[in-house]
């Protein structure tokens, strides 16, 4: 007669039943390419450089990047890995959408049969959203429509390459995301070509803050379009995403603000302004062409803020007569440089303090405003070495 069900367990030597652990999956081979893939970008993240073929201890490194940038198809299967562009650009094969269909091998697409799980009896139905609340999908571009771009994303991939551009941290996204400007998004370029935006005022516990909404044209290198919200888009790129910085030129990174895009503090160094007085004292206001050339790390309108109470500014208000950006260069050698240029136009003011210090700023030159604003495009595009100011004639020459 045969025993019970717990004489059966109780009699089990062997252990036989006894559950075991289910023991983990084999890495695939492509599970293994991602992980040999991933030391090299968290290398990168740690030393903001690639790894180099005269380190010993970096060889390897090298080496197997150096193997994966030689091999499409591992280059496509680690394109959606590749945080700091490591691979360049990436031909990418697309299915269409007859591909995708006839590809049904398990007739997840069929449509004849059951749909009752599909249908929602005991949760409420979600309502429509508002047409301004869409979520913006991506959408493919005609080709023809496309062949505009492609060479465009090509050329930045070359520039990254060169080391013309490079990827920087992105932040501060209301400031920094830029019509006409390239990103990095999840390892892909895009490039915002336009945006319709408006001011809104939103409601915050610390009051009213005013800011830039708005839809987006954006195009991605591998042919889609989305129009997704301007703060959506700055958001997902702070979240996931890296800046494309513009082009480095021959001058030691100095670029003229007609060229230039905002970035992290590695990347803008800040500006140059020229200022004139408002004062009504007489030892200044009788003193012609009377600029001050000064460089700020901040916005200038919150830089001259409170010139009134400040000696630089010779405790007056001032007036901003113009200000460039200028970016990827010492600020402090930009500075001595404008400076030293207009050494013969600098002018000795003596201020005194509301306790009766006094106090000589040496920012401030006699100089025509057209020279000024000769002089610093001069040194915005590197050539400033070869003119002089004269002081005697009041002019920018060359030397």
């Amino acid at each position: 007669m045969p025993g019970s069900l717990d004489d059966i367990f109780n009699d089990d030597a062997f252990g036989l039943l006894n559950p075991k652990d289910d023991a983990p999956a084999p890495k695939t081979e492509e599970d293994r390419l991602i992980d040999a893939f991933e030391e090299i970008n968290v290398f990168v993240e740690k030393q903001g450089r690639e790894p180099a073929a005269g380190s010993m201890s970096e060889y390897n490194l090298h080496a197997r990047l150096k193997n994966f940038r030689s091999d499409e198809g591992k280059k496509r299967m680690l394109k959606a890995f590749d945080r700091f562009n490591l691979l360049g650009h990436v031909e990418m094969a697309q299915q269409t959408l007859d591909e995708v269909l006839n590809d049904d091998d398990s007739g997840l697409l069929n449509t004849k049969g059951d749909s009752s799980i599909f249908e929602f009896r005991h949760t409420p139905k979600t309502a429509k959203r508002a047409k301004a609340e869409e979520v913006a999908q991506r959408q493919p571009i005609p080709e023809d429509e496309f062949a505009k771009y492609e060479p465009i994303f090509k050329q930045v991939h070359q520039e990254l390459k060169e080391g013309k551009r490079r990827l920087q941290k992105f932040d501060r996204f209301d400031d920094n995301l830029q019509v006409g400007q390239f990103y990095l998004l999840d390892g892909m370029l895009l490039f915002l070509e336009s945006a319709d935006l408006k001011k809104e005022m939103r409601r915050l516990k610390s009051g009213n803050r005013e800011r830039l909404d708005g839809r987006t044209n954006t195009i991605f290198e591998n042919g889609t379009r989305s129009t997704l919200l301007f703060r959506s888009l700055g958001k997902a790129i702070q979240k996931d995403g890296k800046l494309v910085t513009t082009p480095y030129n021959t001058t030691g990174g100095v670029i003229p603000p007609e060229q230039s895009v905002v970035s992290e503090a590695d990347v803008e160094s800040g500006w140059v302004y020229v200022v004139k007085s408002k004062s009504a004292l007489p030892q200044i206001v009788d003193i012609p062409n009377l600029f001050k050339i000064g460089f700020s790390t901040t916005p200038v309108a919150d830089r001259i803020r409170n010139a009134a109470h400040e000696a630089t500014y010779l405790f007056a208000d001032v007036e901003l007569v113009a200000s460039y950006r200028c970016y990827n260069t010492n600020t402090q050698h930009l500075e001595n440089l404008i400076h030293r240029f207009f050494a013969t136009a600098c002018v000795n003011i003596d201020v005194f303090d509301p306790s009766g210090i006094r106090c000589t700023p040496r920012e401030w030159f006699s100089a025509p405003l057209a020279e000024i604003d000769a002089a610093i495009k001069l040194m915005l595009a590197g050539q400033i070495i070869d003119y002089r100011f004269d002081e005697r004639n009041n002019k920018v020459l060359m030397k």
